[in-house]
């Protein structure tokens, strides 16, 4: 079985450290579930199969998104899409950044295309700049990006979002945004949902994994004005791939608690500074963040993940992003007595 490299393994950490692991390798709302959420979840008819089209939460979708309904598209999470996405392009050359969130591509390498990564400078805070529009070639078919970047923590401007879209549609190219953190990041926004119709060749992935803390009902969702791109990810879904309680509780959270990320942001912009600092004083060099996360590095010390296990805590190691390596680490941000934990553990292994 392939090794297992994202976060929020806890199984596993809890095994090898033989109790609870508090854990910081998962980027999710601080706050947690809602509890209207929970419940809905709870209280979902499993006896039947769930609706096939998600209706009710793709009407939720659209009122809470300001689209369409016919412009939504529900999954078994958002990396559920991103596969759907390679599977039904089939693009022979993608367009990637380095670092970003790994699944990009593994779906593509399932249909073997040739990925091109445009590296992001460290000196630059990882920022993307206008260079990458003149890399969207004509012989680029798929974009991904990602804003706020996974793992970097720093959006990319809305102007430049647009510039990049425009030079996708003339050269033909399918861009997909990775607007799965927005929510939670510094003043929240939109996104590209208002281009939809202008740019037929955008996608924006969106999630309430990281919004919502619903990491474990896996519920992602797409938005786009290509009905007929939307029909052929259609096709490539198993049968009822969107449970009834992950439908039930995406519902819930649109309708019951549409602000359930806005008391998260407020936490995370009182404490996320405050955790930077004190990583920055144990010697970690911090990238600025934008999200409820944060990207660091401690040169040459290429074990922190491992030692922090010892102590019970659980971070994220970044040394399968290709432009990082073994000695960088992201964390997400939580409450203050949970993040001073972590602190202090990692004062104490250092």
């Amino acid at each position: 079985m392939a090794e297992y490299t994202h976060g929020g393994d806890v199984l596993t950490a809890r095994s090898r450290y033989g109790g609870a692991v508090l854990d910081f390798s998962t980027n999710l709302n601080p706050l947690g579930t809602p509890d209207q959420a929970a419940q809905a979840a709870a209280q979902a008819d499993g006896s039947s199969y769930p609706d096939a089209l998600c209706r009710q939460l793709r009407q939720a979708i659209a009122a809470h998104d300001g689209v369409e309904a016919e412009q939504v598209i529900c999954g078994n999470g958002a990396a559920d899409l991103i596969f759907r996405l390679a599977f039904a392009l089939r693009p022979k050359r993608a367009l990637l950044t380095a670092p970003t969130f790994s699944e990009y591509e593994g779906a593509l390498s399932c249909v073997g295309c040739q990925v091109e990564r445009y590296a992001l400078d460290s000196d630059r805070d990882f920022d993307l700049d206008e260079g990458f529009v003149e890399a969207v070639t004509p012989e680029i078919e798929l974009v991904f990006l990602c804003t706020p970047n996974n793992p970097t923590g720093r959006l990319i401007s809305t102007d430049l979002l647009v510039e990049i879209a425009r030079k996708c549609e003339a050269v033909g190219a399918r861009l997909v945004v990775d607007e799965c953190f927005l929510p939670l990041a510094d003043e929240g926004g939109k996104g590209l949902a208002p281009y939809l119709a202008e740019f037929p060749h955008l996608f924006l992935l969106r999630a309430f994994t990281k919004s919502y803390a619903m990491a474990g009902l896996r519920l992602g969702y797409g938005l786009s004005a290509d009905c007929d791109l939307l029909e052929r990810l259609s096709g490539f879904a198993q049968p009822w791939s969107v449970s009834a309680p992950a439908q039930a509780a995406g519902t819930a959270a649109f309708t019951l608690c549409p602000d359930w990320p806005e008391g998260a942001r407020a936490l995370v912009a009182r404490e996320r500074p405050i955790l930077a600092a004190g990583l920055t004083e144990l010697g970690c060099d911090v990238v600025p963040s934008q999200a409820n996360y944060l990207l660091f590095r401690l040169e040459q010390i290429t074990n922190l993940k491992e030692k922090l296990l010892q102590k019970g805590i659980l971070i994220r190691s970044c040394a399968n992003y290709h432009n990082l390596g073994p000695d960088w680490y992201r964390v997400c941000v939580k409450g203050g007595e949970e993040n001073r934990r972590l602190l202090a553990a990692l004062k104490e292994v250092l």
